[in-house]
């Protein structure tokens, strides 16, 4: 393992557990001499990191991706409309508004003024 594939807070989660193995007594992974360990006074932190910097920890870490969606997407296919379409799709569609118009009847502001003044309040039997 390369320390430099891992972020700083994955590498203090793995020396910290190994740390804490190497506290309760688990047998080194590297053959260390005396002398070696007198320098670093038996410091099971400093101990887990040169087995980190060594690439002989068994520990792996998971990193979850987002999941994949199973379809691709697909690019949108382009329809090319010429100017005589154009103007036939808008005449089209201002055929339709019109004959909309005419079944909703637009409100002509007159009229609306005539139908407040017979509601206001007079029921006819």
């Amino acid at each position: 393992m390369e320390n430099d594939k891992f972020s700083k807070y994955e590498t203090a989660r793995v020396l910290g557990a190994r740390a804490l193995q190497i506290a309760m007594n688990a047998p080194f992974l590297i053959k260390m001499s005396a002398e070696d360990l007198e320098k670093i006074n038996y410091d099971s932190l400093k101990i887990a990191e040169v087995e980190l910097n060594s690439a002989v920890l068994p520990i792996s870490i998971r990193k979850p991706f987002p999941e994949k969606k199973e379809e691709a997407l697909r690019k949108a296919k382009e329809v090319k409309i010429t100017d005589k379409k154009k103007e036939n799709l808008e005449t089209e569609e201002e055929e339709d508004i019109i004959k909309s118009g005419e079944i909703m009847e637009l409100a002509v502001p007159d009229d609306e003024g005539e139908e407040e003044a017979s509601d206001d309040g007079v029921e006819e039997d």
